[in-house]
């Protein structure tokens, strides 16, 4: 890496400026605990829908935050067990086995280092703000819908809970920000649950907690093709739909605190991190969006303490403080995570005023990547058809900017048609380009002035062709002039290689 990339990518503040500091060092493990405790229940519901033991996702969840501290390439971004890679690999364990799941997760690992290397993380320049705007917007309502099951068909008390959580998080800032709000609200309602014994869920209802540490695991399954047909297509899934929120939620975190990660960086480091959670029995994972938020956003955490210390206080907290972890009131943590949602949701981009500046394709785009998100539940699908439907539409756009303007003069006799091509061609574009001109009207010399336009793929070379042969058919010479030298060294490449044209 060249000293200025260095410079780019320094983590401000630096984990040594944090250790150094008892206020940055406060803020940094306060981040830590609020996140570890809010990992707790949903890398359980995430087993849940694995189909494993709850200890599979909450080791997951410790083994990835812990070794992306040290691996990855965003500071202060959380990676744990998720709903989207629970999603993709929970036919998995039912059909094969934890051992075949297990072999995915490692395989995963192996397949995104493999795309690292192969520098997908520099794709990451292609998406539009567009689709960035969607992402926030959905990952936000992802999150609050992932909190309607703790609030439907619950104990009416759970209510009044979830509306004081949320009030001290409100109200807390205004009196002290030392200390992460979402905390406090934790403190203040599961004090409440337990001096009122009130009777609602808790922690301890989402699955028993585990009681030790994660040990070394290594699948025992046949090393043959057949295996590897079974797993590779799931993995080839999880790297893709992991490596996606991974570099979206890293790239949302640069807007959020002006800084810049190392998107390759960060791509092998969830490579590295899934591998080392399938060896210790976990069920991979990537960038947790809700958690990240909360502890960037909601609790102001800038540095990597706060993921090394989130996985640390993730373990502590079920095998050490298990029993006092159980006790926490569901309601707590909806709240907390309610908050993050509307904090994360970007509020400007629906304002009427907005709405009435913004061209109508870029909201369209916005709303679809939304809408697909929220339909599949599903990150990953939303942002490559919120890509696919902004592509089409630019096409779409730049097609019609393409002009031919026709001029007919006469100098010793002889007539010449001159036609002036002003544009970007390419496939869009050129389709329509042959249609632009006057074969039977023009005189038997034609001049095409290309110094206006510009000719950036075949399409456009094939389009050349064909009214080159059609003046040609009647008998008729054309001279193509302006080219810059890259559209004359594609065109000489090209031209006559694509057939007769009528």
């Amino acid at each position: 890496m060249s000293s200025l990339e260095a410079t780019r990518y320094r983590a401000d503040p630096s984990v040594l400026g944090v250790l150094r500091s008892p206020r940055l060092l406060t803020r940094e493990a306060l981040a830590g605990l609020v996140v570890g405790l809010a990992l707790i229940p949903e890398a359980i519901a995430f087993s849940v829908i694995a189909g494993v033991d709850p200890k599979v996702g909450l080791f997951s969840s410790f083994i990835m935050a812990v070794s992306i501290t040290f691996l990855g390439g965003r500071p202060a971004m959380i990676t744990a067990a998720t709903g989207a890679v629970a999603l993709v690999v929970a036919p998995i364990a039912p059909t094969y086995g934890l051992d075949y799941l297990i072999a995915t997760i490692i395989l995963a690992g192996v397949f995104q280092i493999l795309f690292a290397l192969l520098g997908v993380a520099k794709l990451m320049r292609f998406i539009p703000r567009s689709v960035m705007v969607g992402f926030v917007n959905s990952l936000a309502i992802l999150v609050f819908i992932a909190q309607l099951p703790h609030l439907i068909g619950v104990p009416w008390l759970v209510y009044p809970l979830v509306a004081a959580g949320i009030l001290v998080i409100i109200c807390m800032p205004r009196i002290t920000k030392a200390i992460p709000a979402p905390l406090v609200s934790v403190v203040v309602i599961t004090a409440a649950a337990v001096v009122f014994s009130l009777n609602v869920p808790t922690v301890g209802d989402q699955g028993e907690l585990p009681r030790s540490l994660p040990e070394l695991f290594m699948p025992q399954l046949p090393l043959n093709w057949e295996t590897f047909t079974i797993i590779a297509p799931f993995a080839f899934a999880v790297a893709i739909v992991g490596l996606l929120e991974s570099l979206l939620t890293a790239k949302l975190v640069d807007e959020i605190t002006d800084t810049h990660s190392n998107k390759t960086r960060e791509s092998w480091a969830q490579g590295v991190s899934n591998m080392l959670s399938g060896f210790f029995g976990g069920m991979g994972g990537c960038a947790v969006i809700g958690q990240t938020m909360m502890n960037v956003k909601v609790s102001g955490a800038r540095s990597r303490v706060s993921t090394f210390l989130a996985g640390v206080f993730l373990l502590v907290l079920v095998v050490v403080l298990g029993d006092v972890v159980s006790v926490i009131p569901m309601a707590a943590l909806v709240a907390v995570m309610i908050m993050v949602s509307v904090a994360a949701f970007d509020w400007h981009s629906i304002a009427p005023s907005t709405l009435r500046r913004m061209p109508k394709s870029e909201t369209f785009v916005m709303v679809t990547t939304v809408l697909v998100v929220v339909l599949t539940h599903n990150l990953a699908i939303g942002v490559v058809v919120g890509v696919l439907v902004a592509s089409v539409l630019f096409v779409r756009r730049v097609a019609h900017f393409v002009s031919v303007e026709r001029t007919v003069t006469s100098a010793f006799g002889v007539e010449t048609a001159h036609y002036f091509v002003t544009g970007e061609l390419f496939f869009a574009s050129s389709n329509d380009l042959t249609t632009l001109f006057s074969y039977g009207e023009d005189p038997e010399r034609i001049v095409i002035d290309m110094s206006q336009a510009h000719v950036w793929d075949a399409s456009t070379v094939a389009a050349l062709d064909a009214i080159t042969t059609k003046y040609s058919h009647r008998g008729k010479r054309v001279e193509l002039l302006g080219m810059d030298d890259a559209a004359t060294s594609l065109h000489k490449r090209l031209s006559g290689g694509f057939g007769a044209e009528n």
